[in-house]
């Protein structure tokens, strides 16, 4: 009920559509798929080596964090 509001189908159009799909339109997913995962897999790698130029230390943050927690158990 909640899915046919919000997405406009249920399960059996759903199931119906995908019996129906054809291999172009399975080759139109997988290249989606890949254009967009590696537009953000590039997107992330060029964000993490530009982190440390602005100061940003995620490890070493992190790694501090875990130490002062530690430090302060006992």
């Amino acid at each position: 009920m909640v899915s046919e509001l919000l997405m406009g189908f249920d399960e059996s159009t759903l199931a119906y559509d995908l019996q129906r799909a054809h291999s172009a339109d399975v080759w139109f997913l997988r290249a989606r798929f890949w254009l967009w995962g590696t537009a953000a897999s590039i997107c992330s790698f060029l964000l993490g080596h530009a982190l440390p130029f602005w100061g940003v230390n995620l490890y070493g943050w992190a790694w501090g964090g875990i130490v002062n927690f530690w430090n302060h158990l006992w």
